[in-house]
C-alpha cells in the first residue's frame, strides 16, 4: 500500500563545481599515488637497473698470477666495471630525488585535501543512524532531494534535507507504519499515533502523500466575536481517536469522575470556571489580564504554552492582543476547538524548539504544563529558548508552576536566576487541596526580559 521504490530526480553539473568537490581533490590525489607507483615500478624494471649486478660479471681472480702484465689487465677491467656501477648508481640516485619530490607533493595535497574536507564537510549520508535501508515513501519523505536550480546561496547546498525529528532514528518501525498509506488517498486514521511518535521526540514528523479523514455534515463555525465562547457542533471535527464522541461528552467532563487533561477546560459557557480564569487578581497566585498588561507595557503578539482550549488567547483577543496557542489532543480535540474559537493553534511539544524568531513576541504564558514532571535540563533549555523569542522588555507570565517540597528553592529558583529574567512579580504558595502533608507548592511569576 503506497510503498513505492523511488522516483527519479534531476541532477546538474557542472566543470566548475565537480573541479571544487572533494571528490575531485580525492581523484587528484589518487592520480599522484598512481603515478607515484608507476614510476618505482619503471626504476626497479629498468635496463639500467641491471648494472647494479656488474659485480657478479666479474671474473674472480685466479689465485695464481704468472705475469704482472696478466694482473694489470684484470685490474684495468675491474676499474672500468666500477666506474659504469658508480654511474649508473649515481644515475639512479638522481631519480630516486625525483621520486622523493613527488613523494613530498603527495604529501603536501593530501593536507591540503584534508584541510578542505575539514572546513567543507562532505554531504552527510541520508542513510546514516537508520537500523535499516529506507524504502518507499518514508525514502522519499526523509530525502535529500536535489535542488533544480544546482547549489542555493542561502541554503549552503545543492540539496534539500527535509526535517524531521532525531529520535525517529529510534523508532524507524514506527515510522514506517505511519508512512504507510494509499498515495493521493485517505490517510489511515492515527492521530494518536502520530501524536505519541512526536511525544517520544519524532518531532516533526515526515510529510505525507494522503488526504485526512473529514468529517461528515461539516457546518461552518460560528463568526467573531460569537465564535469566542460558543461549543463548535459536533460534525466539525472527526471523533474516531477521543473516548467522547460529541462536545457535550467533553463539557460533561468537569462533572463526571476520572482524571482528564485539562478536564473542565470544554466547558466555557457563562458562569463557568474556565469563562472566569485570568478575570481576577487576588494579590498571590492568581494573576488577571488587566493587571500583567498593565504592568508589561506595550502587548501585541505572544505564545501560551500548554494552553488548553484557548481560554487565556481568547481573552487576549478581547484586548486587541494575537497569542498563538501550542497544545496536544490529549483524549480531546484540543487543537480543533482552539481553531474553532478562530484562534491559532500550534501542535507542538514542550520539548520543541520554539519556531519564533528571537527578539519577537511580547508575552509568552505557561499555566501548570511547565513544571518539576519536566527533567531538569529540558525545563532549563525551554525557559532560554523563551528568552530567546521574546523581545527586550518583553515578559514571560509563570502560571501556578508546581513543585514539591525543597525543589522551589534547591532547583527552580537557582534556574530561574542563570536565565537573566528580571523579577517584576513573584509569589510562592501552597497547593492544598490534596492535603498540607503533600507539602506541594505552586508559583507564579512575571518576569521581563532584561532591555540592555
Amino acid at each position: 500500500m503506497g510503498i513505492i521504490e523511488g522516483s527519479p530526480s534531476r541532477k546538474t553539473s557542472s566543470s566548475s563545481s565537480l573541479e571544487t568537490s572533494p571528490s575531485k581533490s580525492m581523484l587528484k590525489v589518487l592520480l599522484l599515488i598512481v603515478c607515484t607507483n608507476i614510476l618505482t615500478v619503471f626504476l626497479l624494471s629498468s635496463p639500467s637497473h641491471s648494472s647494479l649486478n656488474l659485480f657478479s660479471n666479474l671474473s674472480t681472480p685466479t689465485p695464481s698470477l704468472t705475469t704482472t702484465t696478466s694482473l694489470l689487465r684484470e685490474l684495468n677491467s675491474t676499474l672500468h666495471f666500477l666506474s659504469a656501477a658508480q654511474s649508473q648508481i649515481f644515475s639512479l640516485s638522481r631519480r630516486l630525488k625525483v621520486s622523493n619530490s613527488l613523494s613530498e607533493s603527495l604529501l603536501v595535497e593530501l593536507g591540503r585535501f584534508n584541510l578542505a574536507n575539514n572546513n567543507n564537510p562532505s554531504e552527510p549520508d541520508p542513510n546514516s543512524g537508520w537500523r535499516d535501508e529506507l524504502f518507499g515513501e518514508l525514502k522519499l519523505a526523509v530525502g535529500p532531494h536535489d535542488l533544480p536550480l544546482g547549489h542555493s546561496p542561502n541554503i549552503g547546498s545543492d540539496k534539500l534535507y527535509p526535517p524531521l525529528g532525531h529520535a525517529c532514528l529510534h523508532h524507524q518501525e514506527d515510522l514506517i507504519q505511519y508512512m504507510t498509506y494509499d498515495i493521493g488517498g485517505e490517510c489511515p486514521s492515527d492521530k494518536l499515533f502520530a501524536q505519541r511518535l512526536m511525544l517520544k521526540g519524532c518531532e516533526p514528523l515526515p510529510r505525507r502523500r494522503c488526504h485526512p479523514k473529514s468529517p461528515k455534515g461539516y457546518i461552518d463555525p460560528a463568526p467573531h466575536p460569537e465564535n469566542l465562547w460558543s461549543v463548535p457542533p459536533d460534525t466539525s471535527i472527526v471523533w474516531d481517536a477521543y473516548t467522547c464522541k460529541n462536545y457535550s461528552c467533553l463539557v460533561n467532563r468537569a462533572r463526571v469522575p476520572g482524571s482528564y487533561d485539562c478536564k473542565d477546560c470544554f466547558d466555557i459557557r457563562a458562569g463557568a470556571r474556565e469563562s472566569a480564569r485570568w478575570l481576577r487578581d487576588d494579590g498571590a497566585l492568581d494573576y488577571s489580564i488587566n493587571e500583567v498588561l498593565r504592568s508589561a507595557g506595550t502587548v501585541r503578539v505572544g505564545l501560551d504554552i500548554g494552553g488548553g482550549t484557548g481560554t487565556f488567547a481568547a481573552r487576549m483577543k478581547e484586548r486587541g492582543v494575537t497569542i498563538v496557542t501550542s497544545t496536544m489532543n490529549f483524549d480531546g480535540p484540543f487543537g480543533p476547538f482552539i481553531a474553532s474559537r478562530g484562534l491559532v493553534a500550534m501542535q507542538l511539544s514542550v520539548a520543541h524548539r520554539l519556531p519564533f524568531f528571537e527578539n519577537t513576541l511580547d508575552i509568552v504564558h505557561s499555566m501548570h504544563v511547565l513544571s518539576n514532571w519536566i527533567p531538569d535540563v529540558v525545563l532549563e533549555f525551554a525557559l532560554f529558548d523563551i528568552y530567546r523569542v521574546l523581545r527586550p522588555g518583553g515578559v514571560f507570565w509563570v502560571d501556578h508552576f508546581f513543585c514539591v517540597g525543597g525543589q522551589l528553592n534547591e532547583t527552580y529558583v537557582p534556574m530561574f536566576g542563570r536565565i537573566g529574567f528580571r523579577k517584576l512579580r513573584w509569589n510562592e504558595g501552597r497547593k492544598l487541596d490534596r492535603g498540607i502533608e503533600k507539602d506541594e507548592w505552586y508559583l507564579s511569576a512575571l518576569l521581563e526580559k532584561p532591555r540592555t
